[in-house]
């Protein structure tokens, strides 16, 4: 298959990738187009997950491409971050899936685990043969994480006590371990542990009702006295600043999979500007329409110029977590705006799930709140500019 510029990329930022890099992204936006978008519209409405595109993903890197003990070969953060974009043009469910899946799971493992942990988890979790899920968020504690975690943890000899809850956890329903944070009864500091769901005491629950992400099996985690092994405790995780490195990748790649989001229901708009006609001839011929077009094209235009960049600081070594944070708040925000306009160009079809533009719309508001708000982003970069922590 032939690599092809999206039109959406206008300045032609996929010319950075390396050839190896584009027959990759050209193969799983092959599969993604022929395999994941004619089933996603269904599942959305369903509020199921389509669990037979696990196994091919992975099959494509989708899970690997990051991490050393199993990336299929040698790559950029600036390609990483279009594999989330093309798996988020078609669905945003799809990509908060591989995001839990490959940054959060995989990400903590790689990040705060032992070489040991890293060798046993990451190759399972990168081949699909087991999922993860990451549990974070609490039913009383979200964005004062750092401080508010009540979720508890205690050492007896070579085991630890869990008790609390989690919730709006992704993938929880059906993973075979998660990410559990909590805090140490000892000396009050923030720890990690690789929980096995088959445990005694722990249960997952399904959130019912969502009109935004409804593919994502978000959940409700209860922890009763839930014994976890030594071995489990994420070695490298010791306080809430090891939990933050693992957040300021994943914000990263949120703002990419947003920019995804905005170009999928640009792409939608373009299509039925061609096809739609009103007052004698396609609706792509009015000025107030090509305004709409234009004006998304533009939002998706400067935030993928800033996404391209954090990513290239990220492979620098030059990233911090006030960049990751701008390019999340920036990127979803300017995401809210473009699926609204483009939303807006099909009038009354723009809320059937027929033209998609739909589910790109109601998964925007999802998008643009999770892995750190708005308000929370910008106090980090504000206090970055001022020096002054204003959080509280």
């Amino acid at each position: 298959m032939t690599f092809e510029l999206l039109p959406s990329d206008f300045y032609g930022f996929e010319n950075l990738l390396t050839e190896q890099e584009k027959t990759a992204l050209t193969n799983l936006r092959a599969y993604l187009e022929s395999d994941v978008r004619p089933i996603v519209n269904g599942c959305w409405e369903r509020a199921e997950f389509p669990a037979e595109v696990i196994r091919p993903l992975a099959a494509l890197g989708a899970y690997s491409f990051s991490w050393p003990e199993t990336r299929p070969f040698e790559n950029s953060a600036v390609f990483r971050g279009f594999v989330a974009l093309e798996t988020a043009r078609v669905d945003a469910s799809v990509a908060t899936f591989v995001g839990v899946q490959n940054g959060l799971a995989c990400g903590t493992i790689s990040a705060t685990g032992s070489q040991e942990q890293r060798d046993e988890w990451l190759p399972r979790l990168a081949s699909g043969e087991i999922v993860g899920a990451f549990g974070l968020t609490e039913p009383l504690s979200g964005s004062d994480a750092a401080q508010g975690l009540r979720t508890t943890a205690t050492r007896t000899g070579d085991t630890w006590l869990l008790n609390g809850a989690k919730r709006w956890i992704g993938n929880a329903t059906f993973s075979d371990i998660t990410i559990i944070w909590a805090k140490d009864t000892a000396d009050g500091m923030v720890k990690g542990f690789i929980v096995t769901t088959d445990t005694p005491g722990y249960t997952a629950t399904r959130i019912e009702g969502k009109i935004s992400l409804r593919s994502v099996q978000n959940a409700d985690i209860v922890l009763e006295n839930v014994v976890v092994p030594e071995k489990n405790r994420l070695q490298n995780a010791n306080s809430f600043k090891d939990t933050a490195k693992v957040l300021r990748l994943t914000r990263a790649e949120v703002a990419w999979s947003a920019v995804g989001t905005s170009i999928g229901a640009y792409e939608a708009a373009v299509a039925y500007a061609k096809e739609r006609t009103q007052f004698g001839k396609e609706i792509g011929g009015h000025q107030l329409v090509q305004d709409l077009l234009v004006k998304s094209l533009g939002n998706i235009t400067a935030s993928l110029g800033m996404v391209v960049r954090v990513s290239q600081m990220l492979d620098e070594g030059s990233q911090r977590d006030e960049h990751a944070a701008l390019a999340k708040l920036y990127t979803t925000a300017r995401m809210r705006e473009t699926v609204a306009w483009c939303r807006e160009l099909f009038g009354g079809n723009g809320i059937v799930l027929d033209y998609d533009v739909a589910r790109f719309f109601a998964d925007a508001e999802a998008v643009y709140s999770y892995e750190g708000t708005r308000e929370m982003n910008t106090l980090i970069v504000g206090r970055s500019i001022t020096g002054q922590a204003a959080f509280v």
